[in-house]
């Protein structure tokens, strides 16, 4: 085999090895997803047994974590990868990563919508929980699609709605300690949801960590402690280099 055709060879294999890790990330992305929509569902419902059972189904999380991870570590030994492959290597162990902690974070909205399944739900069912987890769950779903088409300006267009899911939460919190002032009574339950929502907007924030991984994916750019006005000033330089 001549040399250029083994190149071929080895990047042909890169690229297959890579697309099954791709195609993996994105079905974890989609369980912990479903999981997210599971967790709400029973808390608004007050189903204590679907909140076991999505609770029950972090393990399934953590199992696409390591075998992801281990795939990623074979590919860096066997093909090791340069530049921008190597890139994406890294910013798929980052994501996965995010992945499990978005489902650590279900876990405990799951396991307090079971206990709460023995309360009795308000009248509202919810109304301010269900409202952050639309924002959020439609993060973690707009964030797992530019992670597909590797788009970086929907990536930070994600990111962008996270101060919308902190100013909600924020004024969950306020809203709750109002409630706990009025009537103690009111505290064990008020106490349920802000531990719910703490937990939601953590899901922003992971959300918002794997879109950032896509724009360094694209551009090489790790704008983690940038404001998205520098970060998107930082692609726009890059881009405009890139076309000169």
């Amino acid at each position: 085999m001549e040399p250029a055709d083994l190149g071929h060879h080895i990047s042909r294999r890169f690229n297959e090895d890579l697309e099954k890790v791709r195609t993996r990330v994105l079905q974890m992305g989609g369980f912990v997803e479903e999981q997210l929509q599971q967790a709400v569902n029973a808390l608004v419902e007050g189903d204590s047994k679907l909140g076991e059972e999505v609770a029950r189904g972090d393990h399934k999380v953590n199992q696409f974590e390591v075998s992801i991870d281990e795939e990623c570590g074979r590919i860096i030994a066997m093909r090791q990868p340069t530049a921008s492959d190597l890139r994406v290597i890294v910013a798929i162990i980052k994501t996965i990563t995010d992945l499990e902690r978005i489902g650590d974070e279900v876990e405990k909205v799951a396991l307090i919508a079971a206990r709460l399944a023995a309360v009795e739900p308000p009248s509202d069912k919810y109304r301010e929980v269900r409202h952050i987890a639309r924002l959020v769950t439609d993060m973690v779903h707009d964030a797992l699609h530019a992670f597909a088409r590797l788009d970086a300006t929907e990536a930070l267009a994600t990111a962008r709605r996270d101060r919308v899911v902190d100013e909600e939460y924020e004024s969950i919190q306020r809203q709750n300690i109002t409630y706990m002032m009025e009537d103690p009574r009111n505290i064990r339950r008020a106490l349920d949801i802000m531990w719910v929502v703490r937990a939601l907007e953590r899901v922003g924030d992971h959300a918002k960590n794997i879109c950032e991984y896509i724009v360094y994916t694209v551009y090489g750019k790790d704008i983690r402690h940038l404001s998205l006005e520098d970060a998107e000033e930082q692609i726009r330089a890059s881009a405009a280099s890139r076309n000169a």
